[in-house]
């Protein structure tokens, strides 16, 4: 093949490549929150002849991933070494085409919420079209003329003036499969703990932000319920769980800076305190304590407990997960909403928002009552006692 045929088939290949992935992130992009999909929206997909198993969403989307790096990598290197190689980068990108780039959409549409819930689907369908986002980005870069990449084209940080260059496209098209590689990795139960790990970080950081402002009154009382009769009954049946360490995770930082920024301007209890805020600060803490307590012992008596692999429809898990997992959720961004109304010093705000909080974690302790089988077990006792102490506040 003459070089110009060579690159005019290369320029066409990259073309076809892009197009392929705009539409692939569309598909990807559909899977919108709260909507239950099928794997039926443009990309075609298959079962093994002669079983009745499901393909493993996740499985597929660590493989076809992990190619999709492999030649990405490929394609970073040919553009920027002498000698520039049309052909062999049109092979690659033919790979590509033809088989992990349909193969990761699959995988997303494959994980779907009736089997693997709506927090997963969505996570993966977030990470998917970011992985899809930036490949298109680092073959945008690949050149039509013939010549390999040299200075800015290549050596750009991200964020520069000239944009990022193809080392940085490819970097960050990396951190981008790993993380999906991760996400596969984790699996099912190892993915629905990660997420709560997240939730209770945030409640964590709410509750120290809380403490430390109601301390800055200049008042001697002291906010930290850690020996109250109430606590000391929470204590003896968790035991260990309190013990867990949670990592950090760029939602508890996100949730970090936007309470930063109340802190700056938040108003302080008056001593007298005609509206009895710290009466209402004191019940929230300790309350609030017991949140974050229940978050702990529902990753370790329930979470944990779930297999690797998404449990069969027939099992109705993870129609119970889908019922509690917003719910975990949604609890955080109402006690950041519940710190703000403190800091505003708005006791109707307090009371209503108060009562959202601890109803919704009540009822996640109602949902999570029973164990995936049977009737009773360690947690159950747990979430009762719970019920009752979180009342009492």
């Amino acid at each position: 093949m003459s070089s110009n045929l060579a690159l005019e088939t290369l320029n066409t290949v990259v073309s076809n490549a892009i197009t392929l992935i705009s539409q692939l992130e569309a598909v990807v992009g559909g899977i919108a929150p709260q909507k239950v999909t099928d794997a039926s929206n443009g990309v075609v997909t298959t079962k093994p002849q002669g079983t009745a198993d499901p393909i493993d969403a996740l499985s597929l989307a660590h493989d076809s991933v992990a190619l999709i790096k492999a030649h990405a990598t490929k394609i970073s290197l040919l553009i920027i070494n002498e000698p520039f190689t049309p052909t062999a980068i049109t092979s690659v990108l033919r790979e590509l085409i033809t088989g992990p780039l349909p193969a990761l959409a699959s995988a997303v549409q494959l994980c779907t919420a009736e089997r693997y819930t709506q927090t997963l689907q969505q996570e993966l369908a977030w990470q998917g079209g970011r992985v899809l986002r930036e490949l298109r980005e680092l073959l945008s870069k690949i050149p039509n003329d013939g010549r390999i990449l040299s200075g800015e084209k290549k050596d750009s940080s991200v964020g520069s003036a000239a944009g990022k260059g193809s080392l940085a496209a490819t970097g960050v098209l990396w951190a981008a499969c790993d993380d999906v590689i991760a996400f596969s990795k984790r699996g099912f139960a190892g993915n629905l703990v990660h997420k709560v790990e997240q939730f209770r970080d945030m409640l964590k950081d709410i509750m120290e932000e809380l403490k430390e402002w109601g301390e800055e009154t200049g008042d001697d009382e002291d906010d930290d319920d850690e020996d109250s009769p109430e606590d000391d009954n929470i204590d003896e049946v968790t035991g260990s769980l309190r013990a867990t360490h949670i990592s950090a995770s760029q939602n508890t930082q996100n949730a970090q800076d936007m309470l930063d920024d109340l802190m700056n301007s938040q108003q302080y209890i008056p001593r007298d305190d005609p509206d009895k805020i710290r009466e209402r600060l004191e019940s929230c803490l300790k309350r609030l304590r017991l949140t974050s307590l229940l978050y702990q012992a529902t990753m370790k008596r329930r979470l944990k407990a779930l297999p690797r692999l998404p449990p069969t429809p027939e099992s109705k898990i993870t129609a119970r997960l889908n019922e509690v997992m917003p719910l975990l959720k949604r609890i955080p961004d109402c006690f950041g909403s519940l710190a703000l109304a403190f800091y505003e010093l708005d006791p109707t705000e307090i009371d209503r928002l108060m009562d959202q909080c601890f109803f919704d974690a009540f009822a996640v302790s109602k949902l999570l009552v029973k164990p995936w089988e049977g009737q009773k077990d360690e947690f159950t006792d747990w979430a009762l006692r719970f019920q009752v102490e979180v009342k009492k506040g």
